[in-house]
């Protein structure tokens, strides 16, 4: 079987490359030992978004009377049936990559795919004879898994990581959440607002390290107020499984206990590089990724990499990107290397994170004479008629060159906003510009428009 191209791995890299692969004309085949759709559809961001949806529906009724809305008898969560819609958006959106798979006539694999010395690739099926897939390129979009650690070795009851925290068959009643990255927060948001007695714990200063330090000071008080308990600098030394319970031992200004139900480990990801064949073609790796080019061609000329495998932000979007960038480079056209400095990357908490570009602080780090507008939504007419005025937007702003550095905004639905700012960056649109632009009221992103136009007053 001879292809164009052949996809290892059908992921948010993997299937939009063989989706853009097939648009343009080519053959194109695809090796998954799992889902179609890989981890971010079936097991990250898809159904971590059904979860947390359902919290916030919860959250609602619970605070019903205080929109004027009466509900009698007992307002419970229903852990299983959250579960269950979960799973079925998720495998709802599985069947729609498969859609996407026959409709472009693109071939599936169904097992795991090995790169030959010969730059074949070896599908190995379980209970079926291994199948030989040729092609004249090869896309390697393996993604990741849930990072382990010696001391929080995972055994899907006590210590689990981010899968089973999602198909869970009871809601424990405590739970601890190591690591304070988007799959950390959101998961201590989701199960502290279902009513789990949560503790978050955090290695670095701050929760949500990687944000601004204010937006991760006003999510720290807003789960803080909301009955999580949340540990900054703060080590966990050791799990110990007592008459069915974890007993966490915690290190930072002094060194403490901490019993609860289950332990979830969300410190960060690992990438799926071993067994594929690298090492027979020499194909460089460096600290566990692949190295590749501008185009996401590795060191063996004809096989590529993209995604969570490469350096870069390990974020479904930015694979997708890298998906296009390659195929179309492949096909010839014309295309532009994707600009890494202009990635949004985004947090489903309530309230919800969203930025892009520089921090206050990096632009100053980095030498940057700014000027910073900030606008809070306690201000905003949208935000105080849906109810929750927490947060604001944070807009950095070169002052010789009125170029937008950065944003950082923390607030109801700042996920959906934060695009205007990646437009004006990607296509150098200076403050002035956007703040010039008309902004429909009342809408959130008038806060785009009132931070700007704070940071406009500061020349």
């Amino acid at each position: 079987m001879k292809y164009d191209i052949a996809i290892i791995g059908a992921g948010p890299g993997g299937y939009v490359a063989a989706v853009r692969a097939a648009e343009l004309g080519m053959k194109v085949a695809v090796i998954e030992k799992d889902k179609l759709g890989g981890i971010c559809l079936n097991w990250g961001c898809i159904p971590t978004k059904a979860l947390l949806k359902s919290a916030q529906a919860y959250h609602y009724a619970v605070k019903g009377e205080e929109y004027g809305v009466e509900i009698s008898g007992e307002i419970k969560p229903n852990f299983e049936k959250m579960v269950q819609r979960s799973r079925g958006v998720a495998d709802m959106m599985n069947k729609g990559v498969e859609f996407l798979m026959n409709k472009n006539k693109i071939d599936v694999f169904q097992g795991i795919g090995h790169i030959t010395k010969d730059k074949k690739i070896e599908v190995c099926c379980c209970g079926k004879d291994n199948q030989i897939v040729e092609a004249d390129k090869i896309i390697l979009a393996t993604g990741a898994h849930s990072r382990q650690l010696p001391n929080l070795c995972q055994d899907g009851k006590h210590i689990i990581g981010y899968q089973r925290a999602m198909t869970l068959k009871e809601q424990p009643k405590t739970m601890l959440v190591v690591g304070s990255g988007a799959i950390g927060s959101e998961f201590a948001h989701f199960y502290q607002t279902i009513g789990t007695d949560v503790t978050l714990v955090e290695f670095m200063p701050t929760i949500v390290p990687n944000e601004d330090k204010e937006v991760a000071s006003t999510l720290q008080r807003v789960f803080k107020k909301n009955g999580m308990k949340v540990y900054t600098g703060t080590s966990v030394e050791n799990v110990e499984i007592k008459d069915n319970q974890c007993v966490v031992t915690l290190k930072g200004k002094k060194e403490e206990t901490v019993t609860c139900d289950v332990v979830l480990s969300a410190v960060g990801i690992e990438t799926n590089i071993n067994h594929l064949g690298l090492e027979d073609l020499n194909i460089a790796t460096e600290r566990g990724k692949v190295v590749v080019n501008d185009w996401y061609e590795t060191s063996c000329k004809g096989i590529y990499a993209i995604g969570d495998i490469v350096k870069g932000p390990a974020l479904a979007h930015v694979a997708s990107k890298e998906a296009i960038t390659c195929i179309e480079h492949i096909k010839g056209l014309d295309v532009k290397p994707v600009n890494y400095s202009n990635i949004p990357g985004c947090t489903y908490t309530t309230p919800e994170i969203a930025s892009v570009g520089l921090s206050e602080d990096k632009a100053k780090e980095q030498g940057f004479d700014v000027k910073v507008g900030k606008y809070m939504f306690m201000a905003s007419g949208k935000a105080t008629a849906a109810g929750n005025r927490d947060g604001f937007v944070k807009i950095v702003v070169d002052k010789n060159t009125d170029k937008i550095l950065g944003c950082s905004m923390i607030g109801d639905n700042v996920t959906e906003m934060i695009e205007e700012i990646v437009v004006a960056r990607e296509n150098n649109l200076t403050a002035t510009q956007v703040l010039t632009t008309t902004h429909p009221h009342p809408t959130m992103s008038e806060g785009v428009m009132e931070a700007l136009s704070m940071a406009e007053k500061m020349n």
